[in-house]
């Protein structure tokens, strides 16, 4: 089917909308043919993009909101249900980062708090509150946003990767339950992208990874192919390799330049 006719009108909600891969993905998912529904929490930043898809023709929606406050999402939730009853695809992008040893965090338990609201309890309350709209429609998706990380082991990203786990492992739930109803759950596990909030890691801009309009591209494969997970060939290489030889692959990991 033609990449345009398919997404033709298709409502998408885009979290993290207003920089980085969930603004790439709006501009990229609007020149289409779809109507994303842009939320961010930082308004001017997101009335931007929403004016630049509008300014060339695309059809978007801005709703501000502070994901990391879940008492906010419920009323986000309404907001957007009363504009648009029939919700195509949910992109669970906005996230939060924390790169720090276990052993630096041991006073700083709010590390943890912090990436589980923003990574597990803020999308588990989206899917929650647009789950019915998304069978009412008998082809509705959730993809997520998630890492390599939560295939492989990796250092000083104890509390990200573990946040970013729960939402793989309950997506795996929501997939197997609901498959037969049209549900499709994707996983996207990235690389590195190189956006504002992995650029707060000096070293990593050194680094090769993905640019967001790349990733962008990655979440227009999801919509198109609905597949389980989509990932580069390394990590799917690398999870293949952990199984078989997982003492070999830790020792890799603990060398690598994310560990350092």
């Amino acid at each position: 089917m033609n990449t345009e006719k398919q997404l033709h009108s298709k409502k998408i909600i885009i979290t993290g909308a207003s920089s980085g891969i969930g603004k790439a993905t709006a501009l990229k998912l609007a020149s289409l043919g779809a109507f994303v529904l842009l939320v961010a929490r930082r308004e001017n930043l997101l009335q931007a993009v929403t004016d630049d898809i509008i300014a060339s023709g695309g059809q978007a929606q801005a709703y501000v909101a502070d994901l990391s406050n879940t008492d906010e999402i419920d009323g986000l939730s309404e907001r957007i249900l009363k504009d648009h009853p029939a919700i195509d695809v949910l992109f669970n992008n906005a996230g939060r980062s924390i790169r720090r040893p276990m052993t630096d965090s041991l006073d700083r338990y709010h590390d943890f708090e912090r990436c589980m609201t923003i990574n597990y309890f803020s999308p588990v309350r989206l899917i929650r509150n647009f789950l019915p709209a998304l069978l009412e429609s008998g082809h509705g998706q959730i993809i997520n946003s998630s890492t390599w990380g939560t295939l492989l082991p990796a250092a000083r990203f104890g509390p990200y990767n573990g946040s970013k786990i729960a939402l793989d492992k309950i997506s795996n739930t929501l997939r197997i339950e609901l498959q037969d109803r049209g549900l499709a759950v994707t996983q996207i596990h990235y690389p590195l992208v190189h956006t504002e909030m992995s650029s707060a890691t000096q070293s990593f801009q050194k680094l090769p990874g993905m640019s967001a309009e790349q990733a962008a591209e990655w979440v227009l494969k999801a919509i198109r192919k609905r597949p389980t997970e989509v990932m580069d060939i390394r990590t799917r290489f690398g999870r293949m390799l952990y199984f078989f030889v997982p003492k070999l692959v830790e020792k890799i990991a603990r060398s690598s330049p994310f560990s350092s």
